[in-house]
């Protein structure tokens, strides 16, 4: 009798790869994009570059695979990505070029909003004030928060009077 894929010793049902747990039943080009900060493209940047096919299902990765996987995405630069595909190019304060990802990328994008509003930049104010800050509209949407609700307000109206009074 033929295992099936899942049954094999060596698989597992999630695998631990950049801090993150990944379902051990999907392919690891699919996997990958769990990650905060890893998207499509860069997943399969990183399937190409270290030699793993995309479809392999994470469960089945060895731990070499995986080990491999991990300093990748630590330092995707040193393996010869291109530039472009890097989520911190020409980084402000260092001038170098990285990707983030996971909690560090989060951490950096709250230091960067608290910036732009200490600085009071167009992009701070409208933070604070808890506008659209990409240029979108503000005519119909945006008027949820802060009490601003969307609609009409009615007068309340009289009770009717009550029949057989008269």
């Amino acid at each position: 009798m033929v295992e099936p894929k899942q049954m094999k010793e060596d698989y597992r049902h999630i695998v631990r790869i950049a801090d993150t747990d990944l379902d051990g039943s999907k392919p690891i080009g699919h996997s990958l994009n769990k990650i905060k900060g890893v998207s499509f493209m860069f997943a399969n940047a990183v399937c190409t570059f270290s030699r793993i096919d995309k479809k392999k299902i994470t469960g089945q990765l060895n731990a070499d695979e995986v080990k491999r996987l991990n300093e990748i995405l630590k330092e995707p630069s040193k393996y010869g990505f291109p530039v472009w595909m890097l989520n911190r190019r020409k980084y402000a304060e260092t001038g170098e070029n990285r990707h983030i990802i996971g909690a560090d990328l989060k951490w950096q994008v709250e230091n960067d909003i608290k910036l732009m509003k200490k600085i009071r930049s167009y992009k701070g104010v409208r933070h604070m004030l808890g506008l659209p800050v990409r240029g979108q509209k503000t005519k119909n949407n945006f008027r949820k928060k802060k009490g601003k609700g969307l609609g009409v307000k009615r007068k309340k109206t009289a009770a009717p009077a009550a029949k057989g009074g008269k």
